[in-house]
């Protein structure tokens, strides 16, 4: 037990980390076995382990922790970003990990890890020991993947919770993604919640001025009728307060 204490220090750890510490592989392999065995460890998956607390019997690393440490660039993104931020309405049991490298989904301790491609030039701070999305980059993948994963409501909830945004990271991080249907969204989505965001008019007009040339939906099913739209070319939720009202369909009312 005489390396727990290091162990801790690393929180989540690989075996050449083990190697690194003790200078042989052998004896790396040796010590991962006996602790595994008396559950001071425990695998997490291919080449990733975890520390256990031996007061709690817990995981000593966080699922935001484990999930950063994957790989080298592995970095948490979306809804896990907003949770690590303390921006989230509520906490899931899916972690969506940005990587280039290719994983199977998976499950430790409950949680369940997804990879998802990352974004050109991604905007990537650290936080207590995570790779984790910037803010502004949080805010632009959630609103592009929402279908994908959380859905547009939780998205609200999190955008509605945060004090303020960079609109300089914001045109920066559009820019980068070269895609007019994000920045139709983008806009149209921060204009309705930008109480206290204090993004400017020209910001939301350079927005304009990037939209796609043809009429788009904001979501490609709902559960409530979607009216026109007419600054941001779009099919939207009369209210996107109100946008899980029961209902469907799609009209040519505007507003």
């Amino acid at each position: 037990m005489k390396h727990y204490e290091k162990l801790l220090e690393l929180g989540c750890f690989s075996r050449n980390d083990i190697v690194a510490m003790l200078g042989n592989d052998d004896t790396a392999g040796s010590m991962l076995r006996e602790y595994q065995r008396k559950g001071f460890i425990e695998r997490v998956r291919r080449d990733l382990y975890a520390v256990i607390s031996i007061e709690t019997k817990q995981p000593v690393p966080s699922r935001y922790q484990i999930g950063s440490s994957i790989f080298p660039d592995a970095v948490v993104s979306h809804h896990g970003a907003f949770e690590l931020y303390g921006y989230a309405n509520q906490v899931f049991y899916d972690v969506y990990i940005s990587t280039a490298s290719r994983f199977p989904d998976f499950q430790y301790n409950g949680i369940s890890y997804h990879r998802i491609a990352p974004k050109p030039s991604m905007d990537v701070i650290h936080v207590n020991g995570v790779s984790v999305t910037g803010l502004e980059q949080t805010v632009v993948d959630s609103i592009a993947d929402f279908e994908k994963i959380t859905g547009l409501e939780e998205v609200l909830r999190c955008i509605a919770l945060l004090p303020s945004l960079n609109e300089e990271k914001l045109i920066q991080i559009l820019e980068q993604r070269r895609n007019g249907f994000l920045w139709q969204k983008c806009g149209y989505i921060l204009e309705e919640m930008n109480d206290g965001l204090g993004l400017s008019t020209e910001f939301f007009q350079i927005c304009q001025e990037h939209i796609a040339g043809s009429k788009r939906a904001l979501m490609k099913s709902s559960a409530v009728p979607l009216v026109w739209h007419r600054k941001w070319d779009l099919y939207v939720p009369q209210s996107l307060r109100e946008f899980t009202d029961k209902g469907a369909g799609l009209n040519d009312e505007k507003i």
